[in-house]
């Protein structure tokens, strides 16, 4: 399967955290000849190691990994910029012969890198209003005014995700449309690249358990310690990196807001929330092909994405 007009020119591997999707991402790497390009919003950062379960350059395997460790935690992530990042390793990797594997949980990341998706500008005035708002009121008030604006942008958004509550109204106030408007639909033809996108989804009980055990692991290996060094490096001024799961709730317990184990258990309530989140918008895309990833289920997990490889060549 290297050369047939009708093979994917990228593959995406997607899904909620802790799903697999990582090592999934490698092992298709290895049998495509490809190289990983991250869609991961948090692995963008330099230093977010432990919080955002970043694999280590050892547990790649050998498989180039691009966009990891790009950014400052002081910089604040823009969805325009990582696609501009994206779009040329994809071509570069074309150029190349190589397979681009996207893998990563971001979703509006992952639509930005493959779909024709344009970003509106920015009205300074707009902004500097509802920044101002957000600091008076809060996220959840916000959050509250973007679900009667536009309810599929709301849900998307976590509601203590105040930089893009704030980006979507804004969007809306500046075009007069639905921010989700200037989304293309799922099943439009406007993908950028022949992309099959491969979705890995777990049994509610076992992603909730294996989300739990990820979050000991993270404590375990040191997560207070890497908050404790980002903050000197300015992650509590980071308006993206600081709200990361995790890394928020640390920081609070660093500030005396409530206790580490208090810190650790959100972490776990905040990130099963998150996957729920996560599995809601990329089931809406019908170009999604899913494939179980729990433990029960029959067959390798890379076998059985190899399988869907194949038939998307053949069909």
């Amino acid at each position: 399967m290297n050369s047939a007009a009708s093979a994917p020119q990228v593959v995406a591997v997607v899904g909620p955290t802790a799903a697999g999707k990582s090592d999934l991402g490698i092992a298709l790497a290895h049998r495509l000849g490809g190289e990983v390009i991250n869609a991961d919003s948090m692995q963008l950062y330099r230093g977010m190691d432990i919080g955002t379960a970043k694999l280590t350059p050892a547990e790649r395997g050998g498989v180039p990994h691009h966009l990891l460790d790009i950014w400052d935690v002081t910089e604040t992530a823009s969805v325009a910029a990582y696609q501009r990042l994206a779009r040329d390793r994809v071509e570069r990797l074309l150029a190349a012969g190589r397979v681009p594997v996207l893998v990563g949980g971001s979703g509006l990341y992952v639509r930005a890198a493959v779909d024709r998706l344009d970003f509106p500008g920015t009205d300074p005035e707009v902004r500097a209003r509802l920044e101002a708002d957000l600091a008076r009121h809060g996220s959840g008030a916000l959050h509250a005014r973007l679900a009667a604006a536009d309810p599929p942008a709301a849900e998307a958004i976590l509601p203590g995700n105040g930089r893009r509550i704030v980006r979507a109204l804004e969007v809306i106030e500046i075009t007069g449309r639905p921010f989700t408007a200037n989304l293309p639909g799922p099943a439009d033809e406007r993908d950028v690249y022949r992309t099959l996108q491969i979705g890995v989804a777990v049994d509610r009980a076992e992603l909730a358990a294996r989300i739990a055990a990820r979050v000991d692991r993270m404590w375990a290996a040191g997560l207070v310690d890497e908050v404790r060094a980002l903050e000197r490096a300015g992650l509590r001024e980071g308006l993206t990196a600081s709200r990361a799961l995790g890394y928020q709730q640390v920081l609070a317990a660093l500030a005396g807001e409530r206790t580490e184990a208090e810190a650790r258990e959100e972490t776990v309530r905040a990130t099963r929330r998150f996957a729920r989140r996560q599995e809601s918008w990329f089931r809406r895309d019908p170009r999604v092909r899913w494939l179980d990833g729990s433990r029960e289920a029959s067959g390798d997990l890379a076998e059985r994405a190899w399988d869907l490889l194949e038939r998307a060549v053949t069909s």
